[in-house]
């Protein structure tokens, strides 16, 4: 896949803010995947916010999204409510939501709330990456 840098930005939403680095790669067909890497604490105070970010990059960019979870230490239950949203708004759009490169310490939040068997999680981004517009219609 080739990549490119679509930006960085700050999500300021009063008590907190989180960084987020979005980047999108096309495959040789031509279908696009965005790739949110977002940074810090998706919690109550940030995960509106980034729930409203991955529904306008599958409404408008593209409707195969990976989440790059390493730069998230911390994750509650507003935070998978906006993951699950994500990946149901890209099941509607016939595309693919992946996670990869969980955080040790977010992880464990997957685990023990068993979503870890509801989203597609990957070890690492190229994994995540590998095959993401394959099999969508």
């Amino acid at each position: 896949m080739k990549d490119s840098v679509v930006g960085e930005a700050v999500i300021d939403v009063g008590q907190g803010s989180i960084l987020m680095e979005q980047q999108e790669y096309t495959n040789s067909d031509g279908n696009g995947v965005i790739v949110l890497t977002p940074t810090g604490r998706l919690d109550i105070t940030t995960a509106w916010q980034f729930r409203l970010k991955l529904q306008e990059c599958i409404a408008k960019q593209s409707r195969h999204i990976v989440v790059n979870l390493g730069q998230v230490n911390f994750i509650d239950s507003s935070g998978l409510t906006s993951l699950v949203a994500g990946m149901r708004d890209a099941d509607k759009a016939r595309g693919s939501f992946r996670i990869c490169n969980v955080h040790p310490e977010a992880r464990l939040v997957f685990e023990v709330t068993m979503m870890d068997s509801v989203f597609e999680i990957y070890d690492s981004e190229e994994e995540a990456l590998a095959g993401a517009t394959q099999g969508a219609a």
